[in-house]
C-alpha cells in the first residue's frame, strides 16, 4: 500500500524502539521483517550483482537532466519514510534508499535532485519529469501495465489500527472483526485488503488521502484503519493516543512489495533494478531498515 499520513515531526527512532532483523518494511509480513532475496515481479528482472553494470553510470544513463539523478516523492513526505518533510536530508528509510541507489549508479549526493510528484500521477501512464519515484508504491500487475517498477526494496504487511476503546479492538482473528467498519485510502492495496482478506460485512470507508482516513478514525466514522505495518506502528506510538495495532494481516503467497517507479519502457529500469538488487544482496537494505523502521513487535498476526 502506499501510505501517507500527517505525522508529528519526530524521528521514528525516538518514537519507536527499533528492533528486529532486516528486510522489508514496506512489504513484510513476519514478526521481524526479513529481506526477500528473490527479485520482485517487475517489468524488468535482474540478478543481484555487486554493483550496477558498467553501462549504468552517469556518463551513459539517459536521465531527465544530464549528469543529475532526479528523484520524486509526494509532499508532504512523512515519517518513517522521510524525516522533517525534507527528502533531500537523507534521513528516513526511503530517502536513504534513494541515495543508496544513486550511489550504486555512480551519482554523488550533490548530483541527486528531488522533485514533487503526487501519488496518483506517479502510477498514471503519463510521461514522468523525473528518473524514478520512491513513494511506498506497491508493485501490482495492473500498475505495471502503465509504469515500470524496479525490483522490490521493501516487503509489506498490512495492519489494522483501532482505538483501544472500540468494541472490535480485542479481536485476535479476522473473524473477530466481523461487523467492523474499516477504512483506508482509495486505490491502495490497504483498501483492497479490506475486501479481499478482511470481509467484515460492512462497506469499507474509502478516503482520497490517508490524512482523511485517519481523521475519520478519530471522528468515529470508522472502527479501524488499514495501513502498512510500519505506518501503523508509528501512528500508534506517536500520533494516535489510545490507539493500538489490533494485528497484521497474514501474507499469502508472494509478499506485497514496494518498488521504485519509472516511465513505462524507461531505459533506466534495468540499471535501477540492478542497483536495488545489489543493495539487497550486500545487506544495505537490511541495515537501512534496522536504522529507520521498526519490527512488528506488538502486532500479532490475525488468522
Amino acid at each position: 500500500m502506499r501510505a501517507r499520513i500527517t505525522l508529528a515531526a519526530v524521528t521514528v527512532a525516538a518514537a519507536l524502539a527499533v528492533a528486529g532483523c532486516s528486510s522489508s518494511g514496506g512489504d513484510s509480513g513476519t514478526d521481524n521483517p526479513v529481506v526477500n532475496t528473490s527479485a520482485a515481479s517487475s517489468p524488468t528482472t535482474s540478478s543481484p550483482t555487486t554493483s550496477a553494470a558498467a553501462s549504468c553510470s552517469p556518463s551513459t544513463l539517459k536521465t531527465h537532466s544530464s549528469g543529475t539523478l532526479t528523484v520524486a516523492t509526494d509532499s508532504p513526505a512523512y515519517e518513517p519514510w522521510f524525516v522533517d518533510n525534507k527528502p533531500a536530508n537523507g534521513k528516513g528509510f526511503e530517502s536513504a534508499v534513494a541515495y543508496a541507489v544513486a550511489k550504486q549508479l555512480g551519482y554523488s549526493t550533490a548530483q541527486v535532485k528531488w522533485t514533487v510528484a503526487p501519488f496518483n500521477s506517479v502510477i498514471a501512464p503519463t510521461p514522468k519529469k523525473y528518473d524514478f519515484d520512491i513513494n511506498e508504491v506497491s508493485i501490482t500487475t495492473a500498475r505495471a501495465k502503465a509504469v515500470d517498477f524496479s525490483s522490490g526494496y521493501y516487503d509489506v504487511a498490512q495492519a489494522v489500527v483501532m482505538f483501544k476503546k472500540d468494541k472490535y479492538s480485542s479481536a485476535t482473528t479476522i473473524a473477530g472483526l466481523k461487523g467492523a467498519k474499516l477504512g483506508a485510502q482509495q486505490g491502495t492495496t490497504s483498501f483492497a485488503a479490506i475486501g479481499s482478506q478482511l470481509k467484515t460485512g460492512k462497506t469499507p470507508g474509502e478516503f482520497p488521502t490517508n490524512d482523511l482516513a485517519v481523521q475519520a478514525l478519530k471522528n468515529g466514522q470508522i472502527d479501524g484503519l488499514v495501513v502498512d505495518l510500519p505506518t501503523g506502528l508509528y501512528l500508534t506510538s506517536a500520533e494516535l493516543s489510545g490507539a493500538k495495532i489490533v494485528g497484521q494481516l497474514p501474507v499469502t503467497g508472494k509478499p506485497e512489495q514496494f518498488g521504485l517507479v519509472l516511465d513505462k519502457g524507461s531505459s533506466l529500469t534495468s540499471c535501477v533494478t540492478k542497483a536495488v538488487d545489489s543493495l539487497r544482496a550486500d545487506g544495505t537494505l537490511a541495515t537501512l531498515q534496522q536504522t529507520w523502521l521498526t519490527s512488528s513487535a506488538g502486532a500479532p498476526e490475525l488468522k
